[in-house]
């Protein structure tokens, strides 16, 4: 594990020990904030869910009205709070 501050300082390294397979925990004052991890080029990504979408748009019977969406997320951010 690293601190900022270590993970800064040696940015170069930690990516030559991710290629290698390593994963990296960075930490700030002790606890873990981040970890990076050797690329996997076989997730999906942004484009795959826009290539997927676009195949498969939505349908207005599969959508709701922006009311209720936005009834859902307030409810979610009292209840997390």
């Amino acid at each position: 594990m690293y601190n900022v501050l270590e993970a800064r300082n040696n940015l170069s390294r930690l990516i030559a020990d991710v290629e290698s397979g390593v994963e990296v925990t960075i930490a700030r004052r002790g606890v873990p904030v981040a970890r990076i991890v050797p690329f996997d080029a076989t997730e999906p990504t942004r484009s795959a869910f826009a290539t997927w979408l676009a195949e498969n748009p939505l349908t207005p019977e599969l959508t709701r009205p922006v009311e209720e969406i936005e009834t859902i997320v307030a409810e979610n951010r009292v209840a997390g709070a």
